[in-house]
């Protein structure tokens, strides 16, 4: 499974398109995040009633769940300016709602990096 995540996050770095982006999304279901602050996560995408996809993550943070739609995924994307650069803090992607988690989302999918003491809070 690492072998293909490896290989679809490259694919995205290189060719950084929406389909790729929903593909590494989907691979990466209920791995371990961080968020900007080092609080941990993880999410899934739920099937709907016709057995696909529907886009919204499910955020789990400790007891509860929330709902990220995936519009809010596709709008701090569209704000990266430019893969792989710093990008300060969550907020720098846009004023988005979950944008914390779509940060640390990025960061692992090599979209963008993070200050340095933020890579401290945000390891594994």
């Amino acid at each position: 499974m690492e072998e293909k995540r490896t290989y679809k996050t490259r694919k995205l770095r290189t060719e950084p398109t929406e389909e790729h982006l929903w593909e590494v999304v989907l691979i990466y279901q209920k791995v371990k995040f961080k968020t900007y602050s080092g609080l941990p996560f993880s999410y899934e995408v739920r099937k709907g009633r016709n057995g696909q996809y529907t886009k919204e993550l499910w955020i789990d943070r400790r007891e509860k769940s929330k709902s990220l739609a995936w519009s809010s995924v596709r709008l701090a994307f569209h704000n990266i300016r430019e893969m792989g650069a710093v990008v300060d803090r969550p907020k720098s992607l846009g004023d988005i709602r979950g944008v914390t988690y779509i940060y640390g989302m990025f960061y692992r999918f090599g979209l963008i990096d993070v200050p340095d003491d933020v890579k401290e809070k945000m390891k594994s």
